[in-house]
């Protein structure tokens, strides 16, 4: 794996496992009521496109962390829904 790839693969196990967290209490909770629907919003189309971007290019490290990211924001946004 070449050294821009590794710098991905660190970025994406940084910025999913900081999002970790917040699934958890949220799950703990049954509330996402300190979200904003908005920012969940633009925050899984964002995913969505860099998943989108990561597959077109080919790059592992987009792929697997937005493809990791998406359903747990995804959890965030239906808890949201659901429950406000």
């Amino acid at each position: 794996m070449q050294a821009l790839e590794w710098l991905g693969v660190v970025a994406g196990v940084l910025t999913t496992s900081a999002f970790v967290p917040q699934v958890a209490r949220t799950w703990r909770t049954g509330s996402a009521r300190d979200f904003s629907l908005p920012m969940l919003l633009m925050f899984c189309t964002g995913l969505v496109l860099w998943l989108a971007y990561g597959l077109m290019l080919g790059s592992a490290g987009l792929v697997v962390a937005n493809g990791i990211t998406l359903p747990l924001a995804l959890y965030i946004l239906s808890v949201k829904l659901r429950r406000g």
